[in-house]
């Protein structure tokens, strides 16, 4: 049985943080593959054009033979629900063991998520450290029992662990704030999402 995981999110846009937590799992689980999945029209966010998160995400991982971009929610024309993607993805990758790569502060909802009593038992979750807050790792492994805890209250099963990968203080959110503001992110994002970013003026009162 081959050993997948599933990298979902709006990706807006893709940053070396991202692409951290996917090679640290690749190599902490011993994947075959990550299967990037970015979301159409994600339940709580408002993000760029779909087609322009796409291309980001295409040009950050086509160098890297590990990892692939699905466009499985290309076609939805509603929410964008995460038992649907893995419920589309085990259709295409059958005999497959799951992963579901996810920020702590996502991982805290995911009770909340639609199905998500459904969906916490149909893969393996990869928690990535939290982002800001600074908690310890005997902290972040708390609010993950917690969560686990819940999901046991009403009889439901969770496997998790952690990703041991350093945190990089950096988000999209912070990204979008400096492109807004005119200020490099050359550091924070591959070369080549960078000049994308800049050709059609993402993130600028101009943007496309």
């Amino acid at each position: 049985m081959q050993r997948l995981a599933i990298f979902g999110g709006t990706f807006d846009p893709i940053h070396w943080g991202h692409l951290l937590l996917a090679k640290t799992a690749l190599a902490q689980l011993h994947l075959k593959q990550v299967i990037w999945v970015p979301s159409r029209n994600p339940p709580h966010k408002q993000a760029a054009v779909f087609e322009h998160r796409v291309s980001m995400l295409q040009l950050a991982t086509k160098d890297n033979p590990m990892f692939t971009v699905s466009l499985i929610e290309r076609e939805g024309s509603g929410t964008s629900f995460a038992i649907n993607t893995l419920i589309d993805l085990s259709i295409c990758y059958p005999n497959t063991h799951w992963y579901w790569i996810i920020g702590l502060d996502a991982f805290q909802t995911l009770p909340r998520w639609y199905r998500g009593h459904e969906l916490a038992k149909m893969c393996d979750w990869l928690i990535a450290p939290r982002l800001v807050g600074g908690e310890t790792i005997a902290q972040t492994e708390l609010i993950c029992k917690q969560v686990e805890q819940q999901f046991q209250e009403k009889s439901f099963t969770i496997h998790w662990q952690l990703l041991d990968t350093p945190v990089v203080r950096v988000s999209s959110t912070v990204i979008r704030e400096l492109c807004s503001q005119g200020y490099s992110i050359r550091d924070l994002v591959p070369e080549s999402v960078r000049l994308y970013i800049a050709k059609h003026n993402l993130y600028t009162n101009n943007s496309e």
